[in-house]
C-alpha cells in the first residue's frame, strides 16, 4: 500500500511455499488476497513478489505475464519490489547454505537477477514516480571461502547488472536498483563489511555515479540487530558512504540470555530447514559467531551468563511478544522506523518479511498465515502513524 511521503509497503511473499510460477499464483490468489481484504480492501495493494529462479523462467513468458498484468489490474493491486534472494526451493527441504547459491560468483546469479528485473519492469504501474527494486544474496556466504579473484569476479557480475539496470531504467522509464542484504555469517554481515565491499567497487570504476542509482543496500533490521548495530550509527555510516538503501525488511529476531532455561526453551526453534545464526555479546564485548542454532546449544555453560546476550537469526513476527526467557530485536525495527520520521527519503520501500511461518513454534503461530500476515500489517501500520505517516 502506499504511504506518506511516497513509501511502499507490502508484505514479503516467501512466506508462502512456491518455487513455481503457478503454486506461486495459487499462493497470492489464496492467501494475499485474503489479506488485501483484510487490510487494503478500497485502495491500490502492493505485493512484494518472491520468483525463484523457475517461477521467472515461467513469468517471463509473454502470454503468462500478460496474463498476470490484467490479474493485478483487476484487483487493483501492483508490484514494487521482488525477493531475488532465494534462487533455488526456500521451503519443505534443507535450505540452509543453498540459499545462497549461486552467489555473486557465478553467471548464473547476474542472468537470474536481470530476468527479474526484466519481470518487475514489466509489472510496475505507470506511475514513473514508483522505482523498482529487488533484494539479492549479500556476496556470497563466509564458508564458501571465496577467495580475492572471486570476489573481483562477483565485483564485476555486479558492475554488470549496474550497466543492465542503466538501460532498462531508461527504456521503462523507472529507476530501478538492486539492493544487496546483509546476513550474520556472509560476505557482508556488517555495515563496516559493506563499506568497504562499496570502497573496493567504487576503486573498480573510479568517478562512475551510476552505481548510486542502482545497487545499494537491503536493509534487513533482523540482520542488522543481530550484529548488535544501533539502526541510528547503521543508516548513517551508509548514507555517508553514499550506498543507496534500496528497502527495508521490516523484520524480528529472538533475543536471550544463554541460561539453561533459556537454552531449553530455544531447542524448538531448530530446524532442518533455514540457518539460524546466533551472534553472542559478552560482558567485555567480544563477539562470538555461531553459524546455526544448534551449534551455539551445544558450547557449554560458565557462569550465570546473565552477563551474556545471544541474537538469534529466527524471524518472528514483528507482533509477537514470546514473554518468559524470550526479548526481541522490536527495538531495532521501531529505531529504524524513527530514522525515517527524521529522514523519510531515506528509503521508500519497506516490506515485512517474517519467512519462517512453517517452522515457528506452535506457540508463536496465530490460527492461520493470513490472521499473521493482518496482524503484522496492524503493528506496522499503527508505528508507522505514531511517526505520522500514514496509509494514502
Amino acid at each position: 500500500m502506499r504511504l506518506t511521503h511516497g513509501i511502499h509497503l507490502a508484505y514479503c511473499t516467501n512466506i508462502h511455499r512456491g518455487e513455481s510460477w503457478p503454486e506461486t499464483f495459487a499462493a497470492l490468489e489464496k492467501h494475499t488476497l485474503a489479506v488485501r481484504k483484510r487490510v487494503c480492501p478500497d485502495k491500490p495493494y502492493a505485493i512484494g513478489l518472491r520468483l525463484s529462479d523457475a517461477a521467472s523462467r515461467e513469468l517471463a513468458q509473454p502470454q503468462t505475464l500478460a496474463t498476470f498484468k490484467r490479474w493485478l489490474k483487476t484487483h487493483n493491486s501492483y508490484v514494487f519490489t521482488i525477493n531475488g534472494f532465494p534462487f533455488g526451493r526456500f521451503h519443505g527441504t534443507r535450505v540452509k547454505e543453498q540459499v545462497y547459491a549461486p552467489d555473486w560468483t557465478q553467471p548464473e546469479r547476474l542472468a537470474y537477477t536481470r530476468r527479474v528485473f526484466e519481470i518487475l519492469a514489466e509489472l510496475l504501474p505507470e506511475d514513473a514516480e514508483v522505482d523498482g527494486s529487488v533484494s539479492t544474496v549479500p556476496v556470497s556466504f563466509k564458508g564458501f571461502r571465496i577467495d580475492e579473484r572471486a570476489e573481483r569476479t562477483a565485483r564485476e557480475n555486479l558492475w554488470s547488472c549496474v550497466d543492465f539496470l542503466e538501460q532498462l531504467s531508461r527504456k521503462s522509464g523507472h529507476r530501478l536498483h538492486l539492493g544487496l542484504e546483509p546476513e550474520p555469517c556472509c560476505h557482508l554481515e556488517t555495515t563496516y563489511e559493506t563499506v568497504r565491499f562499496f570502497e573496493r567497487l567504487r576503486s573498480d570504476r573510479p568517478g562512475d555515479l551510476r552505481l548510486e542509482d542502482h545497487l545499494g543496500v537491503n536493509y534487513d533490521c533482523c540482520h542488522l540487530a543481530i550484529e548488535f548495530e544501533s539502526p541510528a550509527e547503521a543508516l548513517a555510516r551508509l548514507h555517508r558512504a553514499r550506498i543507496l538503501i534500496s528497502k527495508i525488511h521490516l523484520s524480528n529476531a529472538l533475543r536471550v540470555h544463554p541460561t539453561p532455561e533459556a537454552r531449553e526453551a530455544l531447542r524448538p526453534f531448530v530446524d532442518t530447514v533455514y540457518f539460524h545464526q546466533v551472534i553472542e555479546r559478552r560482558a567485555d564485548g567480544e563477539i562470538i559467531r555461531y553459524t546455526d542454532l544448534d551449534e551455539a546449544l551445544t558450547t557449554s555453560i560458565d557462569g550465570p551468563q546473565m552477563d551474556v546476550e545471544w541474537r538469534v537469526h529466527f524471524h518472528i513476527p514483528l507482533h509477537a511478544a514470546p514473554g518468559g526467557v524470550f526479548a526481541t530485536t522490536a527495538d531495532h525495527v521501531t529505531g529504524v522506523l524513527e530514522e525515517i520520521r527524521r529522514h523519510p527519503t531515506l528509503c521508500r520501500h519497506f516490506e515485512m518479511e517474517t519467512y519462517t511461518w512453517e517452522v515457528l513454534p506452535a506457540a508463536l503461530k496465530q490460527h492461520a498465515v493470513v490472521d499473521q500476515l493482518a496482524a503484522e500489517y496492524s503493528w506496522t501500520l499503527a508505528e508507522f502513524a505514531k511517526r505520522g505517516i500514514v496509509p494514502r
